[in-house]
């Protein structure tokens, strides 16, 4: 069963498949990072403080959608008639074209709502808590979908021709993966032989989100090299119709019910140069540009589902007694109350900050973007996970069944699978923190990367050592003291009356230095084999993202407390979300060097060399049969079109 896989697979090795991933990174930084810089230990408040605002037109054009969204989602999506029928009514979605909803982020020239990324996020997670798998369907049809890319990397032609029915009838879907590819691209089979003025696309893509449903498709394939073409992974936007198309099954999962996520297959499908997106070669370039700014749709959705766990516990917790008083009022549950309340106001103080950003188009963002997706993603399924404990046996049973027996139908259960996706979707968890990793030490590379690199040559790695002495020479100084040891730095943070949040930005600005240190210590010890740390990288980027999520706590607060009626509660969310951030950080840093990643790759040997299958005895395996990876060798469909797009 897996010969034509292995046949029409590439063949990459493991240093190619990091060449192709690096060859397709964004070098440059042109732009200012506070997240960049915080990893280098450089604590840059002022590329956040005073936070960012939207233009006043903007925001009431925003708020003017939202009030129209909000009035939709609460007459016409029954999201327990989703989760029941797994699948979106087609008047839902034919409803949501009406509203616009499929151009929020398009420019109004080209039909659309011309929405800011902040009011964009705002309207997903509306949209999100009427049910996730709608919140999907848009954010993968606007934030990786057509859209994105034609706007960054499209000709004029190009936007003309399709933008404007995106913006209003036509759905998209983006397909990179592929059934033996995730997130190592280098190793993409599906192909696209030029011919003439078009290209022939040959191969089979899984996980297609919209895929069923979608009339326009951005496709990555690679591009033979021949004369008059480079070659390499390539991007294009595809008509769903056209002749060779056929979704060969729509996909279902433990979460998303309503998801319209298929595996489509290609054969001899023909495509013109015109649809072509960039050069030969630029897709995967494409492909990550795009979900920079991309990636903050998941998060938008984690607040939202955040700010529902918060109204359940809250009733939920008031009216349940045990042992003479509410739920609340015991230490145990409050506690998860407590984290649900300062978590959601952290989160939406990361995404609006990082949203903000994005439309400023003054900063970098691309390290704060996939910071937002890591840590929302992590923290909602937390944050549902406490919410099922709170409702004890409810939380575990189903909306339908708690209607049944005439209790509220409180779908916590279902928020639990839906949310579990985004800890996978567009880069798991494991991926980001490399990939956030890698842009970390991007600048420890940049003077010093020569020195590890085997195909440097001697005169090489002297010119990157003088480089790199002259560079850390200048940098590790400043690594020792700063404004975090400083009795008073920050104190606009600490306004009379307000709980003090200056000493938390102190400790931002000194954990970030012992950040910037313990990555240099692991540079010098570790060397080449630094990219095998996968534990220890993991932890770097997760004390990261809870530094950089106190910081848009504390900026948050201080914005509420000048320009909105709540800032006293907001400044005592931000404390109380600082502190408990803290302790996490303090284990975090002791996990760095107190850890058990040598015990464990020892163990994982063992594993797959078969020396612990004794422990697997005594049970029995309910799995089917069946290859581990289905088949896609390319060739003619042999299953039924369930592709049915939603007019």
């Amino acid at each position: 069963m897996t010969a034509p896989l292995e046949k029409n697979r590439p063949k990459v090795s493991e240093r190619e498949a990091r060449q192709v991933a690096e060859a397709a990174r964004e070098k440059d930084w042109r732009k200012p990072s506070f997240a960049k810089e915080l990893f280098l230990g450089r604590f840059r408040l002022d590329l956040i403080h005073p936070h960012p605002m939207p233009a006043g037109e903007d925001a009431r054009r925003g708020e003017e959608f939202l009030a129209k969204l909000r009035d939709f989602c609460e007459t016409r999506i029954d999201g327990a008639l989703i989760e029941r029928e797994a699948r979106i009514p087609d008047e839902v979605i034919n409803g949501l074209k009406e509203l616009g909803a499929l151009g929020m982020k398009i420019d109004i020239k080209y039909g659309g709502l011309g929405l800011t990324q902040v009011y964009y996020n705002k309207a997903l997670a509306l949209v999100g808590s009427a049910n996730p798998a709608i919140g999907a369907l848009l954010s993968a049809h606007q934030s990786i979908g057509v859209p994105q890319p034609l706007k960054i990397f499209g000709t004029q032609e190009q936007k003309d021709a399709f933008l404007p029915r995106l913006a209003r009838t036509d759905i998209s879907a983006f397909l990179l993966t592929e059934p033996d590819v995730g997130s190592d691209p280098a190793r993409l089979a599906t192909t696209a032989v030029p011919d003439g003025d078009d290209y022939i696309l040959d191969g089979v893509k899984l996980w297609t989100t919209n895929g069923v449903v979608a009339d326009l498709l951005v496709v990555t394939a690679r591009v033979p090299k021949s004369e008059g073409h480079k070659g390499g992974i390539t991007a294009f936007v595809v008509e769903a119709a056209s002749e060779g198309i056929t979704v060969e099954n729509r996909n279902a999962f433990m979460g998303l019910r309503g998801l319209e996520n298929g595996v489509t297959r290609f054969h001899q499908v023909r495509v013109p140069a015109a649809n072509r997106i960039g050069a030969e070669g630029a897709g995967l370039k494409i492909a990550l540009t795009t979900l920079n700014t991309g990636r903050l749709s998941l998060p938008a959705m984690c607040v939202g589902a955040g700010k529902w766990c918060l109204k359940i516990a809250r009733e939920w917790s008031a009216v349940r007694e045990q042992w003479g008083r509410p739920v609340a009022k015991h230490e145990a549950v409050g506690a998860k109350i407590s984290f649900i309340a300062a978590t959601t106001f952290a989160l939406e103080a990361v995404l609006d900050l990082s949203s903000q950003m994005a439309d400023e188009d003054r900063n970098d963002i691309r390290i704060e973007a996939a910071l937002a997706k890591l840590y929302g993603s992590e923290m909602a399924w937390l944050m549902a996970d406490e919410l099922v404990q709170i409702r004890g046996g409810r939380g575990f049973e189903t909306a339908d069944s708690l209607a049944a027996r005439g209790e509220r139908a409180v779908p916590a259960e279902q928020l639990l699978r839906d949310l579990r996706i985004n800890r996978i979707f567009e880069g798991s968890t494991e991926i980001m923190h490399l990939l956030i990793a890698r842009e970390a030490v991007d600048a420890h590379l940049a003077v010093a990367g020569d020195i590890i690199d085997p195909d440097k040559t001697l005169g090489d790695k002297a010119r990157a050592g003088a480089n790199a002495a002259a560079f850390y020479a200048r940098w590790l100084p400043k690594l020792v003291t700063g404004p975090g040891q400083l009795p008073r730095t920050y104190n606009e943070f600490h306004p009379p009356g307000h709980p003090d949040l200056s000493g938390h930005l102190r400790y931002v600005e000194r954990s970030a230095r012992k950040l910037a240190r313990s990555t240099f210590y692991a540079m010098s010890r570790w060397q080449g084999r630094m990219e095998t740390k996968q534990g220890f990288l993991g932890r770097i980027v997760d004390i990261g993202a809870e530094l950089f999520a106190m910081s848009a706590a504390c900026v948050r607060a201080e914005l509420l407390r000048t320009t909105e009626a709540h800032g006293r509660e907001a400044y005592q969310l931000a404390d109380v979300f600082c502190r408990q951030s803290r302790i996490r950080v303090e284990e975090l840093f002791t996990r760095l060097w107190s850890n058990t990643d040598d015990l464990d790759n020892k163990v994982v040997n063992g594993v797959l060399s078969g020396t612990y299958t004794w422990l697997e005895e005594g049970i029995v395996d309910p799995s089917g049969e069946g290859p581990w990876i289905a088949d896609a060798t390319p060739g003619p469909a042999q299953r039924e079109n369930v592709h049915r797009p939603i007019r």
